[in-house]
């Protein structure tokens, strides 16, 4: 029997899918227009893989979930900042942190525009297409600033690390420190600050300039004592080996020796070269027997070290910005007493004198028309200057220069690990005023033939503690503490 062609015309439809998609609808969202782009981008921006969404595209999920897990990792650090500051310490997890950004921002960088691609109206003007465009590089460029420098900040500060604290190997430091105990159950960590001229690594240094740092370990309540660079007969601890070689002091028995190569600013090179490896093994010597000299002498522990090279000591001062002073008198620029040689210049007096590196040098070095224990006073005075400059904000500002100034200028024996608890006793000790104390010159203190049991209990008065908090007792005559570095003109 025949089917009419009228019957299979009608059997056709009924094979058709029942819903045709209209032809008109995109596969994927489009903004209207550039405005509407541009607002998408920027939500894309704020929290990458949101704008991917908005469009339908479902890697969005993608870039969503990293951009969470990294915020969650940022939450993890923000519970204690002391997990940022160990991680700034931390040379390998620095240089992680540092590729990990790189990666992020070029990741974040095409999220943003590929985005505004995906977002834009496929109908715009030249000038509108032109404008979006330039919107979108200037949001890269601007988070892309921020970007590198951080990625910057990190590399420096991974070798600045590096390059400083190495943990060299010492016969002096503290050996009973644990993670949960850093200062070794002592209430004061005391730290010898040097200052020499010459490379931080050469043997032949002379340590003009010598100051410990005793600091409150629970209340960051610090006290400075300067002792004068020809200082003799240094006492030794009397379990120290050097005090079995040098029992009544840093001294010869020879009449005709050189009494320079017997001050205390020569037991830096000079003990190395009578008795090497008398210490122990130590990567530097002359540090361990400063510090042993140092501790026998007044009677306390010194724990760590810092040298600083006074011949970079300028680049260290412009790198923070300067430093400001109060000068009472004229300060000499070059000259040698000495030599008859005389100051090709002055430090005019006055009170708040902003200072520059090479300003600042010679207000720590003139000797001209001063003496020893001046000078020492002015030391003393530029460390409590530069610790006033050493804000965050300021270091944070100018860490670059900071960071290379102190790779030639710096070392010290403080151990890696200890530097985050560092931090946070140097952010306590920056709250307090620091106290400082100089032995010099009078009728109870004579660089020449000190009396050191004097000099102990002036040390023992200064640190021991009160209800009052601070320390108690005077320190007697022989002593200028800190209104030296008040303004108090001298007449000419």
């Amino acid at each position: 029997m025949s089917v009419s062609t009228e019957s299979k015309s009608a059997v056709v439809p009924s094979a058709r899918p029942r819903h045709r998609a209209p032809r008109d609808r995109q596969p994927f969202r489009r903004a209207k227009t550039l405005g509407g782009a541009l607002g998408v981008t920027v939500l894309g921006a704020v929290v990458p893989g949101a704008g991917y969404l908005w469009t339908g595209r479902r890697l969005g999920y993608a870039v969503l979930g990293v951009f969470l897990a990294g915020l969650a990792v940022l939450g993890y650090y923000a519970q204690d900042w002391h997990r940022f500051v160990e991680m700034a310490f931390d040379p390998t997890r620095l240089r992680v942190a540092g590729a990990v950004l790189g990666v992020a921002f070029a990741v974040w960088a095409f999220t943003v525009v590929t985005t505004y691609v995906m977002a834009r109206p496929l109908a715009m003007r030249r000038l509108e297409s032109t404008l979006g465009a330039i919107v979108v590089t200037l949001l890269c460029v601007l988070v892309a600033i921020p970007a590198v420098q951080s990625v910057r900040l990190a590399n420096t500060q991974a070798h600045f690390v590096a390059t400083v604290f190495k943990d060299e190997q010492t016969a002096t430091v503290p050996t009973n420190t644990t993670e949960a105990d850093p200062w070794g159950g002592r209430d004061r960590v005391n730290v010898l600050l040097l200052g020499g001229d010459g490379g931080v690594g050469r043997t032949g240094i002379r340590t003009d300039s010598v100051i410990l740092l005793s600091m409150d370990t629970h209340t960051g309540k610090a006290v400075m004592f300067s002792l004068p660079r020809n200082m003799m007969n240094a006492q030794f601890p009397e379990d120290s080996p050097l005090h079995e070689v040098f029992p009544d002091g840093f001294r010869t028995s020879d009449p005709s020796a050189d009494a320079g190569n017997w001050m205390l600013n020569a037991v830096y090179s000079q003990v190395p070269a009578l008795y090497p490896h008398i210490l122990g093994n130590s990567e530097n010597e002359g540090a361990d027997a400063i510090k042993q000299a140092v501790a026998g002498s007044l009677g306390t522990h010194v724990d760590y070290y810092v040298l600083i090279n006074l011949l970079g000591f300028q680049q260290l001062v412009d790198a923070i910005g300067g430093v400001t002073v109060n000068i009472n008198e004229p300060i000499a620029i070059n000259g040698n007493t000495d030599a008859g040689i005389p100051p090709t210049g002055y430090l005019q007096p006055g009170p708040n004198q902003h200072l520059d590196g090479f300003h600042a040098l010679w207000y720590s070095r003139g000797r001209w028309g001063s003496d020893d224990y001046e000078r020492m006073l002015r030391q003393r005075c530029m460390v409590n200057a530069i610790i006033e400059e050493a804000d965050p904000l300021n270091v944070l500002r100018r860490y670059q220069a900071l960071a290379k100034a102190g790779e030639e200028i710096l070392r010290t024996d403080v151990p890696r690990e200890l530097m985050p608890d560092f931090v946070d006793l140097a952010l306590k000790v920056k709250e307090k005023k620091v106290r400082s104390i100089a032995f010099v010159s009078s009728d109870k203190f004579f660089s020449g033939d000190p009396d050191f049991t004097w000099m102990q209990s002036v040390v023992a008065k200064a640190l021991e503690p009160h209800p009052g908090g601070g320390a108690k007792g005077d320190p007697g005559k022989a002593v200028r503490t800190d209104d030296a570095c008040g303004y108090h003109p001298v007449s000419q």
